[in-house]
């Protein structure tokens, strides 16, 4: 009776490898729109530099940022399309026949991400724009990142894209409009020369005021 009576025992919900990989893949999911938002940053902040690059006549700088940007743009692809893979396979019915294939995938998954991130760890990228010993490493970093990562096609979509933003900046150039050197400046004087007045001869008129006296006086004394 008390068995009729008393709570009910609540049913253990057993986690399966099923669930845990439909977890899994939510993380990595997750970690991959992270990422590849901070990665379209990036890649637009790259691309203005590659076009100062140019300006500045360093193609070979240029050339290796737009083989970072291939790169990324390859990588984000790549998880995108193995994160739906996963999912169409997770959710199949004869999960058990294929989990093992499952578990390859997202081990696949989290290689990509790691990638991800070593890219986005990569800070300064400024840096390439130095000629000192950090802009040189800077530079080392990345292609010891990318060695084997890009396929033939890749580099030739590289090289396709930096002759077009090359023809660009010469055309930018061209339509520049070119500045006329500014005339020299006089430069104004300071002080005005002070004008000089001659002297004025004070002993000549003295003199001549008192023979004006004396002619005056003459006719009076002759008078008297």
């Amino acid at each position: 009776m008390g068995n009729l009576f008393g709570s009910k025992k609540k049913k253990e919900t057993r986690i399966t490898e099923q669930d845990r990989a439909v977890f899994q893949l939510k993380v990595q999911r997750d970690k991959s729109k992270q990422y590849a938002k901070k990665l379209d940053v990036a890649l637009e902040k790259e691309k203005d530099m590659v076009r100062q690059l140019l300006r500045n006549g360093r193609k070979e700088r240029a050339k290796l940022l737009l083989r970072k940007k291939k790169y990324q743009e390859g990588l984000i692809q790549k998880t995108e399309n193995q994160l739906e893979t996963i999912e169409r396979m997770i959710h199949n019915i004869e999960f058990a026949q294929i989990e093992a294939n499952v578990v390859q995938r997202l081990s696949e998954g989290n290689a990509a991400l790691k990638k991800m991130h070593e890219l986005l760890s990569i800070e300064d990228v400024e840096r390439i724009m130095d000629d000192t010993a950090a802009g040189i490493e800077y530079q080392r970093e990345i292609d010891e990142l990318l060695s084997g990562g890009l396929t033939e096609e890749n580099e030739e979509d590289v090289v396709a894209e930096l002759e077009q933003l090359l023809q660009e900046s010469e055309e930018q150039k061209e339509v520049e409009p070119k500045k006329e050197p500014e005339p020299p400046k006089v430069e104004e004087e300071e002080e005005e020369e002070e004008i000089k007045l001659p002297d004025v001869p004070t002993g000549e008129l003295e003199e001549k005021q008192r023979e004006k006296k004396k002619r005056e006086a003459a006719p009076a004394m002759l008078a008297s």
